[in-house]
């Protein structure tokens, strides 16, 4: 999803918005023939991701900057590990210095936050995904790095598949007489190769639901205890997914209940951005 166009269109509207007309501060005290190297420094341990993102930052400034990548996406890194090193003009590596640290500081911190959810449900087997609860323009950004921190990614978008909640529930409920019904006649029209899943709020729902022939069944703000019941309940008839008061505390002892997936907001939308700094050292041509 993350593909070469999108970040340099991206990248392109970033570096446009912080210097529109020009940085002036480089442009007027450093001198036009200064080379700078700097280095990506990590003030505090995590995983990396958006490398090509840092690089493209300096490249679509300058493309004779020249950005050397040190550690992979997904590679984890000590405090005070360099990540890359950027050299070129001057000029270009204090251009495009900020933008290039926020993408890079973003996406390494969703990376960092997903694997220690991943690696709380390390042993249960439960995957653990991520939502549609992502910076508006930047979900192709915030879904690599959540695959870089070991997460998996829902659907991308409200075109990929069906997915019923509970507003799309009560409307179909004043047209057919049950929710089997309202999820069968939708299916009928749709092709063989959408994939449905039905949100669910109450253990009752469960069977109706599972009787549609619904390929993935979201349990939404259950209890444990109830997330035992309706893990039992679906017995393998589809996959069960867990959404809902997730956290760091909860996500084990959910994972536990024996759900298959388990859905996570606060990757994205919770993320704080990781101590990245860029030490610039500059040289007169």
């Amino acid at each position: 999803m993350l593909n070469r166009a999108t970040i340099d269109r991206v990248v392109a509207a970033a570096l446009e918005e912080d210097a529109p007309w020009g940085d002036l501060t480089s442009e007027f005290l450093i001198p036009e023939n200064a080379v700078a190297t700097a280095d990506l420094v990590a003030r505090e341990a995590g995983v990396f991701s958006g490398g090509e993102v840092f690089a493209a930052a300096f490249l679509l400034t300058d493309p004779t900057v020249e950005v050397r990548l040190i550690v992979e996406d997904g590679e984890f890194f000590a405090a005070g590990a360099v990540l890359a090193v950027v050299s070129g003009p001057a000029r270009a590596v204090l251009t495009a210095e900020r933008i290039g640290l926020n993408f890079v500081q973003r996406m390494s911190g969703i990376a960092t936050l997903t694997n220690l959810y991943v690696a709380e449900v390390a042993e249960s087997g439960t995957r653990i995904a991520d939502t549609r609860k992502t910076t508006p323009g930047l979900r192709a950004f915030e879904r690599k790095a959540v695959r870089d921190g070991g997460g998996r990614n829902h659907r991308h978008s409200l075109s990929d598949a069906v997915m019923a909640k509970d507003n799309h529930l009560a409307v179909l409920a004043h047209k057919h007489a049950s929710i089997t019904e309202a999820l069968v006649a939708a299916k009928d029209r749709l092709p063989h190769t959408v994939h449905i899943e039905v949100e669910v709020d109450r253990l009752e729902q469960i069977e109706p639901v599972l009787a549609a022939g619904i390929g993935t069944i979201m349990l939404d703000n259950f209890s444990l205890e109830d997330l035992r019941t309706g893990v039992a309940q679906v017995a393998g008839r589809a996959t069960v997914e867990a959404s809902g008061g997730v956290s760091l505390e909860t996500v084990k002892a959910i994972a536990e209940t024996g759900v298959d997936v388990i859905s996570v907001g606060a990757l994205t939308h919770s993320a704080r951005a990781l101590d990245l700094g860029l030490d610039v050292r500059i040289d007169l041509a």
